[in-house]
């Protein structure tokens, strides 16, 4: 028999939670050291349970559990750190950054790079006012510590630096590739390329080449699946930008 593995006050957050059994729920949580795990949190649904305010996403928490299998017991939990002040458009930005952690970690891959990132960005949505901007650099980081850094600094092929001048076509597979029209999804500017790489997004126009670039880059690697929450802020920021004629009418 496999000897139980006990981990005590484990810097965590959770990512998602849901429901097991009647009263108990599977926690997915991004540790320092453990990397990405699942835990069942037992009882803790219930009413009387002292966990209950405790168990939610963005809340700083320090875990311990024991496990013997890669689905863990949670043993204790304590808040490490005061609530973040997230509501509407930051707090659907903050679970667009858990539902990316959960798809790009890998179970029991301890990468403390990856967390303190995490960690960076979470308490930034709770302050900031330039969501968009924390996101793109997020992102750019994110990608970056899992092997999946975008090229946006030389050419594919001859490795010479991009010419501000010249017009790209981005290639996920290989990078910036000269061509002589700027048409196309992931077509682009030497010089808008070069301010994304220097993560310039107090331009609009750098900013939203960069949306539309890491967009399709996050897509490749994911496989094209959509994620919901990024879904969501797209379909709000439609409604809020759309002429009164063309929105769609509420639902009584």
């Amino acid at each position: 028999m496999t000897a139980p593995r006990r981990v005590q006050q484990q810097p965590a957050y959770i990512l998602h939670h849901r429901p097991f059994r009647d009263s108990s729920q599977i926690l997915d949580i991004v540790t320092r050291d453990n990397g990405k795990i699942s835990l069942v949190a037992r009882g803790s649904r219930g009413s009387k349970s002292r966990l209950a305010g405790l168990l939610r996403p963005f809340l700083p928490l320090k875990l311990s559990w024991v496990a013997r299998s890669d689905l863990g017991t949670l043993t204790g939990a304590e808040a490490a750190g005061a609530p973040l002040g997230l509501r509407g458009d930051a707090m659907l930005s903050a679970f667009y950054v858990n539902e990316l952690l959960m798809n790009f970690l890998h179970r029991h891959d301890p990468q403390p790079e990856i967390y303190e990132l995490y960690r960076q960005v979470i308490s930034v949505l709770g302050s900031t006012s330039n969501i968009a901007v924390s996101l793109r650099s997020f992102e750019l980081e994110l990608l970056s510590l899992l092997g999946y850094a975008i090229n946006v600094d030389h050419e594919s092929g001859t490795q010479q630096d991009l010419d501000p001048d010249q017009v790209y076509d981005y290639r996920v597979e290989q990078g910036p590739v000269a061509v002589d029209r700027a048409e196309g999804r992931l077509v682009f500017p030497g010089a808008t390329l070069r301010s994304i790489q220097a993560q310039e997004f107090d331009d609009p126009v750098v900013l939203r080449a960069a949306n539309r670039l890491l967009r399709e880059v996050i897509a490749h690697h994911l496989g094209g699946k959509e994620l919901k929450s990024r879904k969501v802020l797209m379909e709000l920021h439609r409604g809020r930008i759309a002429p009164p004629n063309e929105r769609k009418p509420e639902s009584g």
